[in-house]
């Protein structure tokens, strides 16, 4: 999805992988044949408003429902989670989470650490910008596959990856690997 927010970075990623890459942009680009969807970090009330005008919204939420894996980093987490906070929101709402929004503080509270991400790596890379984490899950379909201190920062709900920290940011490509594993099984 490349109507806001770091998706240079994942097309980045990704083609250095071998993958071949498009923009998604228009609804006539997501008429394309496509095997999974990039949710990059941004502004998360911002990219809604772009899917909404775009008329992208309904179709996304319709074919991640219908099987296409997703992967989204922060503000791609705020779009997929179906709680912030403890209210519904608006957005894609299609993982079971509820999630806490900017809740590592402004651009001076980002970081840098190494933790467990469960089937990936013992020291993955994670970088936090402005990021969220995930309050809680709201269904027993969601698997935690990675925790900084007592907060959720990666999960998976079937065709789902989210998370909090911006694996496109580093030279780390574990993440963008199982997500194309993803993509792979979906395809089969």
């Amino acid at each position: 999805m490349a109507l806001q927010g770091a998706f240079v970075e994942h097309e980045q990623m990704l083609q250095q992988l071998g993958v071949e890459t498009f923009e998604v942009r228009s609804l006539s680009d997501w008429l394309l044949p496509k095997d999974g969807l990039i949710l990059p970090g941004g502004e998360s009330t911002t990219q809604v408003r772009l899917l909404s005008s775009l008329r992208l919204l309904e179709p996304l939420k319709h074919d991640i429902y219908n099987g296409l894996p997703v992967f989204g980093t922060c503000a791609g987490m705020i779009l997929l989670s179906r709680m912030e906070n403890g209210r519904s929101r608006q957005g894609l709402a299609t993982m079971d989470v509820d999630v806490c929004r900017n809740a590592y503080g402004r651009q001076l509270g980002s970081f840098q650490t190494k933790d467990d991400v469960k089937g990936i790596a013992s020291d993955y890379p994670m970088t936090f910008i402005r990021a969220p984490y995930i309050h809680r899950t709201l269904s027993p379909d969601v698997e935690v596959m990675a925790m900084v201190g007592n907060h959720i920062v990666a999960v998976r709900q079937n065709n789902q990856l989210a998370t909090a920290f911006h694996p496109e940011l580093t030279t780390d490509d574990r993440m963008h690997r199982y997500f194309l594993n993803m993509c792979k099984e979906a395809r089969n």
